[in-house]
C-alpha cells in the first residue's frame, strides 16, 4: 500500500513533533554516512531542536572545524575574524559599563565630585538620602525584632523564676511533703492495732 504525502508544516503536537524529528534526524544521518562511505564526501550536519538540544554528524576523520575552514576557503570568507570582531565589540561595551559602575561607586564614596554641576550633586545626595533612609529603616527593623526576641527571653525566665519561688514557699509550709489530713498524724507514720484497745506505733525516725 502506497504511503499518502505528508503535508509540510509545522506540526502542532509537541510530542509528535519530537517524534518525527528524531526519526528524520536519524534517517538524515544515515544518508550522510552513505555519501561519505559511497563517494568519499567530507559530510557535517549540525542540528539544534526545537528544545536547544544539539546534534551533530561528522565525517570519519574529519572536524566540524575543518569543513569550516574548507567553506570559508571556497567561499572567500573569514566567519572567525567576524566572530572576533562582535566578540571585541562585546568586550567593549562591558569595560564601558564597567567603568560606569565604578565611577559611580566612587561618587558615592565622595569621589570624583569635581566635575559635577550643581544638578548632578543634588541628585547624588537625594539618591544618597533615599539609601540612607532605607538603610536606617532596615536598622531599626532589626532592633526591634531583636528586642521584641529578648523581651520574650526575659519573660521566659521571670516565669520560671516565678514558679521556682512558688516550689521554695511550698517547701517551707512542707519541707517533707506531708500532707494536711485533719490532724490524724498517726495515720501517716504508723497504724492501730485494734478498735478500742492499745496501739501498737511504730515509729521511724526522720532523715536530716
Amino acid at each position: 500500500m502506497a504511503r499518502g504525502k505528508i503535508q509540510i508544516k509545522l506540526i502542532e503536537n509537541s510530542t509528535n513533533r519530537q517524534v518525527t524529528y528524531s526519526k528524520r534526524r536519524n534517517g538524515l544521518f544515515k544518508k550522510a554516512n552513505e555519501l561519505t562511505v559511497l563517494c568519499d564526501a567530507r559530510v557535517s550536519i549540525i542540528m539544534f531542536s526545537a528544545t536547544g538540544k544539539l546534534h551533530e554528524f561528522i565525517s570519519p576523520s574529519t572536524t566540524t572545524k575543518q569543513i569550516i575552514d574548507q567553506y570559508q576557503k571556497a567561499l572567500g570568507i573569514d566567519i572567525w575574524s567576524t566572530h572576533y570582531e562582535k566578540m571585541q565589540e562585546q568586550l567593549k561595551q562591558l569595560k564601558e559599563v564597567n567603568r560606569n559602575l565604578r565611577m559611580e561607586i566612587r561618587k558615592r564614596m565622595g569621589d570624583c565630585l569635581n566635575d559635577l554641576s550643581i544638578e548632578d550633586l543634588q541628585g547624588l545626595e537625594q539618591e544618597m538620602d533615599s539609601s540612607v533612609n532605607l538603610i536606617r529603616d532596615r536598622k531599626y527593623r532589626t532592633l526591634t525584632n531583636q528586642i521584641d526576641t529578648s523581651r520574650k527571653k526575659v519573660r521566659n525566665v521571670e516565669e520560671i523564676h516565678k514558679n521556682l519561688l512558688h516550689e521554695l514557699d511550698v517547701l517551707k509550709e512542707d519541707p517533707y511533703g506531708l500532707v494536711d489530713n485533719g490532724g490524724d498524724y498517726d495515720t501517716l507514720i504508723g497504724y492501730q492495732n485494734g478498735g478500742g484497745g492499745g496501739s501498737d506505733l511504730t515509729t521511724y525516725p526522720l532523715l536530716d
